[in-house]
């Protein structure tokens, strides 16, 4: 039977993940991230934006995610078992190679934390008020995977240290962001038009006192760097 899309190994998706990593360009203002672009092979991207699942009809929320937990969708072990997609993309992100170029490009420490990922997907309504990302995040990364007329619009708001707005991050498809939780790390996405489905995924590295067992790609294992 014919797989559609076809599914790379996990060693591509681990070298194609690394490379955009280690070209990845490192901005300080309005606080330090690293900007990437193609991060995924586009097979990967293709698999994930033809998962059976649909998108959340929640109307106008109230700025956070956390209100509709139950709604939302994590590559755990059920979906890498169902999904050969959300499998070979986890398999790569939990690569000790690729857990160690993590670690010594954004200068932190990995080991011992597990592997989150989600993909969300966001219908008109949806907004997220200006936050700062939680410490029991080792790093924050959202990579973008919405397309159509309107998507040059759905990029993140960026917000200075007194939360006040200050650009937009592009949304280009298939680039990402990446930064680290910290006092001044404010961002969001402002009320706007959601002509069609803002999809985007979330991944973490998080500490291994994180409470939702259930949200993690791997429960049982934690992240090596040997």
């Amino acid at each position: 039977m014919t797989t559609y899309p076809p599914v790379p190994s996990t060693d591509e998706v681990a070298r194609h993940f690394s490379r955009a990593v280690r070209e990845s360009r490192r901005e300080e203002q309005p606080y330090r991230h690293w900007l990437l672009k193609e991060v995924l092979p586009i097979d990967i991207c293709t698999g994930i934006l033809t998962l059976p699942i649909a998108p959340p009809i929640l109307g106008r929320t109230d700025g956070t995610r956390g209100t509709y937990n139950s709604q939302r969708t994590f590559l755990t072990p059920s979906l890498r078992t169902q999904f050969p997609t959300c499998a070979v993309l986890a398999d790569a992100l939990q690569r000790p190679e690729v857990a160690r170029l993590l670690a010594e490009t954004l200068d932190i420490e990995v080991e011992g934390g597990f592997l989150r990922i989600e993909y969300m997907q966001d219908l008109d309504g949806s907004w997220l008020e200006p936050h700062r990302d939680i410490p029991e995040k080792l790093f924050s990364m959202v990579i973008y995977l919405f397309t159509g007329p309107h998507a040059k619009d759905w990029g993140t708001d960026i917000y200075d240290a007194d939360v006040k707005w200050v650009g937009r991050s592009s949304g280009e498809f298939n680039s990402a962001s990446i930064f680290i939780a910290g006092p001044a790390t404010w961002h969001g996405f402002e009320p706007r038009p959601i002509i069609g489905v803002r999809r985007l995924m979330e991944i973490n590295y998080v500490r291994p006192s994180w409470r939702e067992r259930g949200q993690l790609s791997f429960p049982d294992r934690p992240i090596t760097v040997a």
